[in-house]
């Protein structure tokens, strides 16, 4: 049987498809932007239709420029942005709205009447999560409750609910198939992470029926067979992005940590069996689940990384391409202290303030272009610095001596990865392969399907492009980080919650 794998990333402001041959290379890359839909102060959507249309779109990208065909390639891998919820008609597969996207903030009061009426702490105890509306539940009910007709269709089993992968596991199989894998469940406030199923009593405070929800299965797990590119192929793997990242940065042992940099940051600690209970505000979650086994992690969720560069570029037209943020940072005046907070959609971790928005502080006469550029890019360090930090104090298992696995689009800037890890006084390691998050959901796909190798081996091959060491002094670290600290208080709205 052939090496080829195919992986499909649908991430929140473009889709790719990616063909890694038998030897975990990139052979074939497709990629399509599209639509963000801002419809009032804080609400994010796509068009599930336009998502689906890049998918299909960017395969056969992929499968062109890899000079294959489907009948070269073994097994499909997804990976997606979590969260993100789609609601479709079961008979027609037309989803009843735009889905409602990770990053949107709509749900802030449905979250803050159940804290009120004291049901945070059996959410966190069940699923490892806060009452965010960062997460999948509430946006849910959200649409049951504002689409005419869709509370009382759901609750006869016309609709069916799923996150990006679900989506795209029942369009890629003709409908056959409504199923999700262990990492999205665990993000939708509605799965109880350790008995490993969907919990009667979250779904009831939610008002979520169980008719709409979708089978759970093993990230590596058969999803179905899709017939839509010429000859049938399985899809064998799925996971969420941070998920397949830190299956892809090989982060198999507890106490190794990733962080991927795109439109957010996403930092995961593998806490192996131990399903570590955070007193800093941190996110208990399922790393992966393979062969009914489930490994666990702590992850920090930072909303705003990338995004943040976009904005520079699309918003300010500061510059007209992301890579020229890095070079403008390095032009800045050293003598200026410009701290950005950005908090366009909230604060996530470890602050969680959904109510919190963007400011940037320090701003003189002689601030331009490239101080602006060096705060955006040194506020996802400081954000990554306190995830880490957190992480520390919760697992005392975890060494101090960390060495970090950095992927994404971000971490192509030296000067990023540079301030990074002298942010974090520790070693930041970025890999030869960059497409970290592909690379996972190609694997688990493809060990599923028998063509590429095991756990063990894959580690091993693992490569490291450059390490990072830090290199500043610690007097000017620490001036920094109080400098970013009192940043983020003046941003606070709920103080309380810090």
């Amino acid at each position: 049987m052939s090496g080829f794998v195919l992986a499909i990333d649908q991430g929140t402001t473009s889709t790719r498809a990616i063909v890694f041959d038998g030897a975990r290379k990139v052979v074939g890359v497709g990629q399509k932007e599209f639509a963000q839909h801002f419809p009032q102060d804080g609400w994010v959507e796509h068009d599930p239709e336009e998502i689906w249309q890049s998918v299909v779109s960017t395969i056969k990208t992929a499968f062109s420029e890899a000079r294959v065909t489907a009948s070269d390639v073994a097994a499909i891998g997804i990976t997606n942005q979590r969260e993100t919820v789609v609601i479709w008609d079961r008979a027609t597969g037309e989803p009843i709205h735009n889905a409602i996207v990770w990053q949107d903030r709509r749900t802030a009061s449905t979250c803050a009447a159940l804290r009120q009426e004291g049901h945070e702490a059996l959410f966190t105890e069940r699923t490892g999560l806060l009452l965010d509306p960062y997460f999948s539940g509430t946006k849910v009910k959200w649409l049951l409750d504002n689409v005419e007709g869709a509370r009382a269709r759901a609750e006869k089993g016309e609709l069916a609910f799923g996150t990006i992968d679900t989506f795209l596991v029942w369009r890629l199989t003709g409908g056959k198939v409504h199923a999700t894998d262990a990492t999205n469940a665990a993000r939708t406030l509605m799965f109880d992470i350790a008995r490993n199923a969907w919990d009667d009593e979250l779904l009831t405070l939610l008002a979520v029926p169980r008719a709409i929800l979708p089978e759970v299965k093993d990230c590596a797990g058969d999803y179905g067979v899709t017939e839509l590119f010429g000859a049938p192929i399985p899809i064998l793997g799925v996971a969420g992005d941070q998920h397949a990242a830190t299956i892809g940065q090989a982060c198999f042992d507890p106490g190794m940590v990733k962080s991927t940099y795109g439109t957010g940051c996403f930092a995961v600690l593998n806490t192996g069996k131990d399903m570590v209970r955070s007193q800093n505000r941190l996110l208990t979650t399922i790393a992966y689940r393979l062969d009914g086994k489930t490994t666990y992690a702590l992850e920090g969720s930072i909303f705003i990384a990338g995004a943040a560069v976009q904005w520079i570029r699309d918003g300010l037209k500061l510059v007209r391409q992301a890579s020229e943020t890095g070079p403008l940072a390095r032009s800045a005046d050293p003598s200026q202290h410009v701290y950005m907070v950005p908090a366009f959609v909230g604060l996530g971790a470890p602050w969680w303030d959904a109510e919190a928005r963007g400011a940037i502080f320090g701003i003189t006469r002689n601030t331009g272009p490239a101080e602006i550029a060096r705060a955006a890019l040194e506020a996802v360090c400081y954000q990554t610095r306190d995830l880490l930090e957190a992480m520390r104090k919760d697992w005392t298992a975890s060494s101090t001596d960390t060495v970090l696995r950095v992927d994404g689009g971000m971490v192509a800037s030296d000067w990023t990865m540079q301030f990074l890890a002298d942010l974090l006084d520790a070693p930041v390691d970025r890999p030869t392969i960059l497409e970290t998050t592909a690379l996972g959901a190609a694997w688990l796909a493809g060990m599923k399907a028998g063509v590429w190798p095991g756990m063990d081996e894959f580690a091993a091959g693992w490569a490291r492009d450059r390490r990072f060491e830090p290199a500043m002094d610690a007097a000017e670290r620490d001036a920094k980080v109080a400098g970013w600290n009192d940043a983020v208080q003046r941003t606070l709205t709920r103080r309380a919650a810090s």
